[in-house]
C-alpha cells in the first residue's frame, strides 16, 4: 500500500515532468471513481498545471485557468498509481482517469486503480480545504517536535495504531510504522501516553529519518507500487523488520523477529523492543 514516501515520490516525478504543461483533455472511464466534482470535468481542458502537492497519502495536482484554481486529487489507496505512458500498465482496463498534456516532458498521466479503494476528486480551493481538514492531521515531515510530543503523549491507546492514525499524523502506514518503531526501540503495543519525553523525542527524529531515507530510495515496492515512470522503490532493501518474521534480529541480539497479528501485522524484536523498557 503506498504510504507517505511513495506519495512523495509520485508528486516529485509529476512536478518535474508536467508543471507548466497545459491540459488538452481529461477523461474519466468510471463515474464512481470520482468522489466529488465530476460535473467540473470540462473545466480542466485548457488549464495549466501549476503545481503538485502531497497531502498524507494523496497527491493533489493544482491547475490554473483564467485566474481560477482547481485541483485533481488522487487517493493512492491500496493499489492506486499515477503512471506516465512510458510505464508498462498491467490490466489497462483498470485505468480509470486519463489527463493529456501539451508542453511537458510527458504527454499523459493515468490513474490506475484495480481495487478502487482510493478515489479521484475534482475540487476547488474550498473543497480541497474541507477534504484535507476531514482526512489529514499533521504531516510527519513538517510537524514540530513540540506538536509531535503533544500528539503522542495526549492520546490514550497503543503506539503503533496512533502512528497510523491519519487524523493525527498523515501518511504513515503499516510498513513504515513497523520500521520506525524497531529503530526507535519501542514495542508496537506500548501505551503512547506513558512514554517519557526523551523517548518521544527519539521517536520524532527516527520517524523523520526513516521517511526521508525512504523517499530518497524511491519508496518501497513491496507488492504493487511503481513510480509514474515505472521504476520500483528500493527502500524495501533496507527494511529491517517488515515481513521478516522468524528471521534473526538485524541488531544481532540473538532473538528472532516476531509477528503480532492485530488489525495490521506488527513485526518486532522481543529483545530490542521489550515492553518493559519503554520509559
Amino acid at each position: 500500500m503506498p504510504e507517505l514516501p511513495e506519495a512523495e515520490v509520485v508528486a516529485c516525478q509529476l512536478r518535474a515532468a508536467l508543471v507548466g504543461a497545459q491540459v488538452t483533455d481529461c477523461w474519466v472511464g468510471r463515474k464512481d471513481i470520482v468522489r466529488e466534482g465530476l460535473s467540473s470535468l470540462p473545466w480542466y481542458a485548457g488549464s495549466v498545471l501549476q503545481g503538485v502537492d502531497r497531502h498524507g497519502k494523496s497527491v493533489a495536482l493544482r491547475f490554473i485557468k483564467e485566474q481560477n484554481v482547481r485541483y485533481a486529487v488522487a487517493e493512492l489507496g491500496m493499489t492506486g498509481l499515477l503512471l506516465f505512458p512510458s510505464a508498462e500498465t498491467k490490466h489497462p482496463q483498470h485505468v480509470h482517469v486519463r489527463m493529456t498534456f501539451v508542453g511537458g516532458r510527458e504527454q499523459e498521466v493515468r490513474y490506475w486503480n484495480p481495487r478502487r479503494f482510493g478515489r479521484f476528486s475534482l475540487l476547488d480551493q474550498a473543497g480541497l480545504d474541507r477534504y484535507c481538514a476531514r482526512r489529514f492531521g499533521y504531516d510527519p515531515l513538517t510537524v514540530s517536535s513540540n506538536d509531535f510530543l503533544r500528539i503522542i503523549t495526549s492520546r490514550r491507546g497503543r503506539l503503533k495504531p496512533l502512528l497510523m492514525h491519519q487524523q493525527s499524523l498523515a501518511g504513515i502506514g503499516n510498513i513504515y510504522a513497523n520500521e520506525i518503531l524497531f529503530r526507535a526501540g519501542l514495542h508496537p503495543n506500548v501505551m503512547a501516553s506513558r512514554l517519557s519525553s526523551a523517548r518521544v523525542e527519539r521517536l520524532y527524529h527516527v520517524t523523520q529519518e526513516v521517511l526521508r531515507r525512504a523517499i530518497a530510495c524511491g519508496g518501497s515496492s513491496v507488492k504493487d507500487f511503481f513510480a509514474p515512470d515505472g521504476t520500483e522503490g528500493q527502500f524495501k532493501q533496507h527494511h529491517l523488520v517488515y515481513g521478516k518474521e522468524d528471521q534473526p534480529c538485524p541488531n544481532g541480539c540473538g532473538q528472532m523477529i516476531r509477528r503480532l497479528q492485530s488489525e495490521r501485522s506488527a513485526f518486532f524484536c522481543p529483545q530490542c523492543q521489550d515492553r518493559r523498557k519503554w520509559r
